[in-house]
């Protein structure tokens, strides 16, 4: 099974509008970095100037930009730079937003303020976020997943299926996810706000629990790799007499492992005690 890939998404700009009608609040979400634009629902030309205004909570009203006769101006530090305005449709563009662009923005045509008021708040994108494990000690084939943030978390597993998560103190989820068998099944942790998400590294099975229980395998491997030749060895030289010949003939006497072989099976097989007699040694 190969896992999706997952990465981090930005959503550079959002606009949402909780009342479009003339003299509501519209509300704007924006990204630290990102960009928004937004307008007026309804103006009607011709127009003579525009001038759209910001208030935020640190600070009086200031412009953002304006255009009259004389041609566009961005008479505040705060936007020059990074300000559009559409002299045809009254839409204000703000590029590289910071937290400093939250507020409100009131737009003045003709000198005359229009009802329609907008409210941006401007949120920092989301980091890629990270997975705890925690070990569950009276169960070895279980573990905790935690996801520590303060956004909204979403968790998912490798078959796309959304799994519930529990509150974990002082911040974040966790998740309980239990040994399925196949070390390709994996899990993430997905954060999301209005205008951001972002997505952790996949967590695989095969990271979460040890492969206990298959090492005596791994033992049975080697030695039957280390005594397979021993045995081979002393089959023949007990049912193929031409081998115990030979065998016979060019080891008696001689201190090589091969007297050690035959010794072997001698003992084994209770025959040719003669094999092990000091002419061996």
């Amino acid at each position: 099974m190969s896992p999706l890939k997952y990465s981090t998404t930005v959503i550079c700009a959002v606009f949402i509008a909780i009342g479009a009608a003339s003299g509501e609040e519209v509300k704007i979400f924006g990204v630290v970095g990102g960009r928004v634009s937004f307008r007026p629902t309804s103006i009607n030309p011709p127009f003579t100037s525009i001038i759209w205004k910001h208030r935020n909570s640190i600070g009086p009203v200031v412009k953002a930009t304006e255009w009259d006769e004389d041609g566009f101006n961005t008479p505040n530090q705060r936007f020059k730079g990074i300000t559009t305005l559409d002299k045809e449709t009254g839409e204000i563009t703000i590029t590289n937003l910071n937290f400093e662009h939250s507020g409100l923005y009131t737009i003045d045509i003709n000198s005359k303020e229009q009802e329609q008021k907008f409210n941006l708040e401007v949120l920092a994108a989301l980091p890629k976020p990270e997975i705890k494990i925690e070990k569950i000690e009276i169960n070895p084939n279980a573990v905790y997943l935690i996801c520590e943030y303060s956004e909204t978390i979403i968790w998912k597993n490798s078959a796309g299926e959304t799994l519930k998560g529990s509150p974990h103190s002082p911040k974040g989820e966790l998740i309980k996810v239990e040994k399925q068998g196949n070390p390709d099944v994996f899990y993430t942790c997905t954060l999301k706000n209005t205008v951001s998400e972002s997505t952790s590294d996949p967590v695989y099975e095969r990271d979460l629990f040890e492969e206990s229980g298959h090492w005596w395998i791994v033992l049975i491997v080697l030695f039957l790799i280390l005594i397979a030749p021993l045995i081979v060895f002393v089959l023949l030289y007990k049912f193929w007499p031409q081998f115990h010949e030979i065998v016979y003939n060019h080891l008696k006497g001689k201190p090589c492992i091969g007297g050690t072989f035959v010794c072997f099976g001698v003992i084994v097989f209770q025959k040719h005690s003669v094999m092990c007699q000091t002419n061996f040694m």
